[in-house]
Order: C-alpha cells, then sequence, then structure tokens
C-alpha cells in the first residue's frame, strides 16, 4: 500500500467544500462573495443552529453547531437562509452519482462526503480528474484527501482545503502530524485530549509511543489501544460499497419558548410519537426512545422496548424522567430491530 511505483490501492476521501452554502449560492448568484449562514427556517431571531456557513461567514467566527442568534451577534451582515433538505439531497445523488461513474467502490458518508477506493499508479491525477468531473457535472468544488485507510485520506482532506488535494500516508504520517495535538485526529474530541493531557500526552507521536494497557486502564479495554493504533495512523482501508440501513428514525422540535407544563410535554411527545409511527416503512422496531433537551441545554434520554403500542411506549419513556423543569427541546426515535451490532 502506498507504493508510487506500479499500480496500488488508495482510498480516497472526497469532500463538497462548504457544501450547503455553495449550493444556494448556485441558486442565488448574488450572494456570491457574501457571507451565508444555513439553518433552521432561517431566521435567527429564533431557536435553530448554524447547518452551515459559507467561508466568508467563517471568518467572522461562525460555525456549524453554533445557534443562530450567536452567529447573528457575531455577523450582523450575514445572510440567513432556511434549510432545504430535499434540494441539497438532490444535488448529493447527482455528486454521488460522478463518483459512482468510475467504477470505484463508493462509501457515502453524508450529503457532502464519501470515500472512494481506487487502484492507480497516479492518485493524486485520479483526484484532481474526479475534482473536475463533479465541477463539471454540478459547478460545486470538492476537496480530495488521499491516504493507504479511510482515517489518513479523511485528515488529508483537511489539509487540501478548499478545492485541493493532499495525500497523507503511514509514510508520512508523523511528518505531517507528529507535533500536532492528538484531536488533529479523526475520532478525538475534546474530552478524550483532555484525558490524554493528565496523562501527560499531549501530541500524536506520544500518543503512539503511549503504552496501550495503561490506556486501557483509562479509556477502557477497548477504546485504549485503539487510541495507540489511531495514533500511529492505523485504520480500515476497506471501501464498503453497501447502500447505507438507517439504525433508526426519529424527530424532534425545538420550541421558541420553553415548555413548563409536563401536560403539554406529554401532549407533544404523544404528537411526536404519531408523527414517527406514521413515517415507518414496516421494519421491526426494538425500542422507543424520547429526548428531552432541559433550559438551558441539558439533554436527557429514556427509552424502553417495544411490546406493544408506539405512543404508548413513549409515554412510557417519558415517564422516566423527572418533571419540572423547562423543556427547550423534545424528541421521539424508534430503533430498528434488523440491524445487526
Amino acid at each position: 500500500m502506498g507504493k508510487t511505483a506500479g499500480v496500488s490501492h488508495w482510498v480516497l476521501h472526497v469532500d463538497l467544500d462548504q457544501f450547503i452554502a455553495a449550493v444556494e449560492v448556485l441558486r442565488r448568484p448574488e450572494l456570491r462573495g457574501k457571507p451565508v449562514v444555513v439553518g433552521g427556517d432561517g431566521d435567527p431571531a429564533k431557536r435553530g443552529v448554524v447547518s452551515t456557513a459559507s467561508y466568508e461567514a467563517r471568518e467572522f467566527g461562525v460555525h456549524s453547531g453554533q445557534p443562530l442568534r450567536t452567529a447573528a451577534k457575531r455577523c450582523p451582515d450575514c445572510v440567513f437562509l432556511p434549510v432545504d433538505a430535499d434540494h441539497y439531497n438532490a444535488v448529493s445523488e447527482e455528486v454521488m452519482a460522478v463518483l459512482r461513474e468510475t467504477g470505484a467502490p463508493v462509501e457515502v458518508l453524508g450529503w457532502d462526503e464519501a470515500f472512494v477506493g481506487v487502484s492507480t499508479d497516479n492518485p493524486e491525477s485520479f483526484a484532481r480528474g474526479l475534482a473536475a468531473d463533479i465541477k463539471a457535472a454540478t459547478a460545486l468544488d470538492c476537496s480530495v484527501g488521499i491516504g493507504d485507510n479511510k482515517l489518513q485520506a479523511k485528515i488529508a482532506t483537511g489539509f487540501g482545503k478548499p478545492a485541493g488535494v493532499f495525500r497523507l500516508t503511514s509514510a508520512s504520517w508523523f511528518d505531517v502530524l507528529g507535533d500536532r495535538p492528538p484531536d488533529a485526529i479523526w475520532g478525538i474530541g475534546a474530552k478524550t485530549l483532555a484525558k490524554l493531557a493528565t496523562l501527560g500526552i499531549t501530541t500524536v507521536r506520544e500518543l503512539a509511543e503511549a503504552d496501550p494497557d495503561a490506556l486501557a486502564a483509562v479509556f477502557g479495554p477497548m477504546t485504549g489501544p485503539w487510541l495507540v493504533l489511531i495514533g500511529c495512523g492505523r485504520g480500515d482501508a476497506e471501501v464498503d460499497s453497501t447502500p447505507y440501513v438507517a439504525r433508526s428514525h426519529g424527530r424532534e422540535v425545538t420550541y421558541q419558548r420553553n415548555i413548563r407544563d409536563w401536560t403539554q410535554v406529554g401532549a407533544e411527545i404523544a404528537r411526536l410519537a404519531r408523527q414517527v409511527c406514521g413515517e415507518l416503512t414496516g421494519r421491526p422496531v426494538a425500542r422507543v426512545v424520547v429526548k428531552v433537551r432541559y433550559a438551558p441545554f441539558d439533554t436527557v434520554t429514556h427509552g424502553v422496548p417495544l411490546t406493544g403500542d408506539f405512543e404508548a411506549a413513549a409515554a412510557a419513556a417519558l415517564a422516566l424522567f423527572t418533571p419540572g423543569r423547562p423543556v427547550r427541546l423534545l424528541g421521539v426515535r424508534a430503533e430498528f430491530a434488523d440491524v445487526d451490532d
């Protein structure tokens, strides 16, 4: 793997640059070059979060997952647009069709990204050709990461943005990442980073050199050794083109005003349960899960096995919560029984 002489197998990670914002700018060319934020129903005065922000908006500190109100404070001149999921799905399908036309296996990760497994002696040339094909078909830019495995390819994409190509392999892993903090690795978040710091591990190289048994004592017998492996740049190299099968289906609502009456909470859970039940496609359901986010941002979930009526199961799950606190979000989710663990 990763040999430059002769044909070798590579994993490519294709990531559409600022996908949702870019799609909206294509529909509204007058917005090109302006700070654009897409999220919720497009009204920053209401509750909702940023789905994506254009590069111009990001310069003001606006980012995905941020409350729309915060985005508006940081960038008062931002153009706010509502989410149009159906349109994004349609454009995403066009992109994935271009990837599949290569004949290579394609593993879709979401609207805007996918892994592609290719055998070639020049992965950079292949990646640039793929990006050009996507540009010709959709007018969208993408970045492509190249690696010996998915982990390396995913991380490499970040170095290629925007609209570029970058190769990260086992041979270059420590040259590129060795002195960076462990959260430079895909899969390591803030909590894990903080725990590693208490062990004196502050770089990727130190993580790779850590004792797996010592990390197992802190993170668990599976996670500890896994952290050392990804610290070394090890990962899965198989691109799985099997169509994605959802493990669950649910609905949730963020309320513009906190709900304080638990009777109203029960009525909302019943309404969401009926909606979710009506959208199920006949697959057997194992559990019904209720999600409650208390104000300001404390989230709790409880679930019960489905043994009879779906709405009754949702009510039973809600009964596991402690009433009385103001609620800002409610959700109901069906977890399917026919998904392999």
